[in-house]
């Protein structure tokens, strides 16, 4: 390990090595993704996607050494006995920093299928990163807005179907898709603008996890509801893990049976979608005192350590 190296030369090493780690998985990615798309065979194109996703697991793994060279990191994590890497999973989560994703690929990595994410469609057309999110079967949405369901009512769930059609294919293939409902990263001074009643989260928000409910909700055999938290400090935890500083992740996973929605019912009842909303509410307003428990337990350890 180089933990005995300074913060700005940890920095750069991990810069770099995560770059590069980025850029020979990400090509690699591209590379299967052509394949993919020359491929007449369904069997073929199922078989490369598998390999595909062996490539991100390699991606996640290479992020974990690059992080045991850099910082001896404490993974504090529970409720991983109860997970099936054969399974569908639609996951849930607070947003605390640009190196969530990271770590909650790392962690579940040999529980769960690879995570994956519902993207914009526009997406799809970047080059090199739409290939590859299209080689990994990321799920592609469109989101029309309100002007033109106004303008054309006849558009009205089209979304839906389109969403519904393109993740068909998970049900030949276990599936993980997480979804971050606050939808945005955690910061002190988002929690005051938006008059946030919670002590460490944003206001959660029902409408992105009850369109996946409602497009392969019956695909999903649990849902997870992870807790992250970096108790040494929820600012910079980028900037910190990559300087070496950051030395404890604590995460908790719990398993929940999923929420059934009805997208007749959903979408044209504003009494459904204020129930939906008030458990998701509730949901988040238990995590919000597990991270305080936890931040609380971590401080009074450090104090007993000290004297």
């Amino acid at each position: 390990m180089l933990t005995f190296l300074p913060g700005p030369v940890l920095f750069i090493i991990s810069l770099s090595l995560l770059i590069i780690n980025t850029l020979v998985w990400s090509s690699l990615l591209t590379i299967g993704g052509v394949a993919k798309l020359l491929l007449p065979f369904l069997l073929a194109r199922r078989l490369l996607t598998r390999i595909m996703n062996r490539l991100m697991w390699s991606w996640a793994t290479c992020n974990g050494g690059i992080l045991y060279l850099i910082s001896n990191i404490e993974w504090d994590v529970k409720g991983l006995d109860k997970l099936d890497p054969n399974g569908w999973y639609l996951l849930i989560s607070n947003h605390v920093s640009g190196f969530d994703i990271a770590a909650q690929t790392y962690v579940l990595r040999n529980h769960i299928p690879m995570l994956k994410f519902f993207l914009k469609k526009e997406l799809l057309y970047v080059p090199i990163m739409g290939l590859g999110c299209w080689a990994l079967d990321m799920p592609f949405m469109n989101r029309t807005s309100a002007a033109k369901l106004k303008k054309n009512p006849k558009l009205k769930g089209k979304d839906l179907q389109t969403t519904r059609k393109a993740c068909e294919r998970f049900k030949h293939m276990p599936t993980s898709i997480i979804n971050y409902v606050e939808g945005s990263r955690f910061t002190e001074e988002k929690r005051l603008r938006q008059n946030s009643p919670y002590r460490h989260l944003l206001r959660p928000k029902a409408s992105g996890i009850a369109f996946t409910l409602s497009a392969m909700g019956e695909q999903f055999t649990s849902l997870l509801n992870i807790t992250l938290v970096y108790p040494e400090t929820s600012e910079k935890v980028l900037a910190n893990v990559m300087h070496g500083r950051t030395k404890k992740v604590i995460m908790r996973v719990e398993v929940l049976p999923v929420p059934r929605v009805d997208p007749q019912v959903y979408f044209s009842s504003p009494e459904t979608r204020v129930e939906f909303q008030r458990w998701l509410n509730k949901l988040w307003l238990d995590k919000d005192q597990q991270i305080d428990d936890i931040k609380k337990a971590y401080l009074q350890q450090q104090r007993n350590q000290s004297d």
